[in-house]
């Protein structure tokens, strides 16, 4: 059987939609993050870093901006595909979407395509912002660019997962209150793994974000705390089961055809 070519046009048209949809409230999306990073960088970078000192020989805010970087990231990512997904089912554009010429694959890079963009601009965001405090060096560019990139990848299909599963607005924020936000903080953000007592190191390298926030601060710093190797498997290992999952789900029309 011949397989089905792309339909780019089709698929470039899904993606500058999402892209027009982010910034038509460029303020909740860009000035709202960008703020409260500003807020982070100006009091844990300058305020406490001042009288923490050095971690790993570097400056404070040095090791808590790829942390920050990384939230960003994350939240932006997941935000831009729940909502879109949710809200389309909402007011049920969902349905337009299933009748164009899109194979569920390209439904799906689409989405997530509009969650990289704005976990991206959101996150060099953040990094421009702390040139005004700090340095801000990248060791490794192409690295960069791939935790920078799969990281959102991996939440951009977590946020479709969860504006499938969601029945309403307050059910789309909880997996960002109670999952996200505590695991990141958690992951080492604001440490190092080496100030926490023993038994919660442990605890500490069984959460997949500190591999996040490991893998994305050795490449800003050339610094890591953690199996290099073991955060690249993890993430190849995530986006491939979140991916084949949501395409599942797509497949069945699990909440999509009701």
């Amino acid at each position: 059987m011949k397989a089905r070519n792309v339909n780019w046009i089709g698929l470039q048209t899904f993606i500058s939609r999402e892209v027009a949809r982010m910034f038509r409230v460029w303020i909740q999306v860009l000035v709202a993050p960008w703020s409260s990073a500003l807020l982070y960088i100006f009091i844990f970078g300058r305020i406490v870093g001042a009288r923490i000192g050095l971690i790993e020989n570097v400056a404070y805010i040095d090791f808590v901006l790829p942390g920050l970087v990384m939230l960003n990231l994350i939240n932006s990512s997941f935000l831009h595909s729940s909502s879109s997904l949710y809200f389309m089912r909402f007011v049920k554009h969902i349905e337009e979407l299933l009748v164009a010429p899109l194979s569920y694959l390209e439904m799906i890079v689409g989405f997530v395509c509009g969650g990289i963009i704005r976990g991206l601009v959101v996150g060099l965001g953040v990094y421009a912002l702390a040139l005004l405090f700090t340095i801000a060096t990248i060791e490794h560019f192409l690295l960069f660019v791939f935790y920078s990139v799969s990281i959102s990848v991996i939440f951009a299909l977590l946020g479709m997962l969860v504006g499938l599963w969601a029945k309403n607005f307050e059910q789309l924020s909880l997996p960002s209150i109670f999952l996200i936000t505590p695991l990141t903080f958690l992951g080492g953000m604001f440490n190092s793994i080496t100030m926490m007592p023993q038994k919660l190191q442990f605890l500490m390298r069984l959460n997949p974000f500190f591999y996040f926030v490991d893998g994305l601060r050795y490449s800003m710093l050339g610094i890591s705390e953690s199996n290099l190797a073991i955060g690249l498997g993890l993430i190849a290992v995530l986006i491939l089961t979140l991916g084949w999952l949501v395409w599942y789900l797509f497949k069945i029309g699990y909440r999509i055809r009701e």
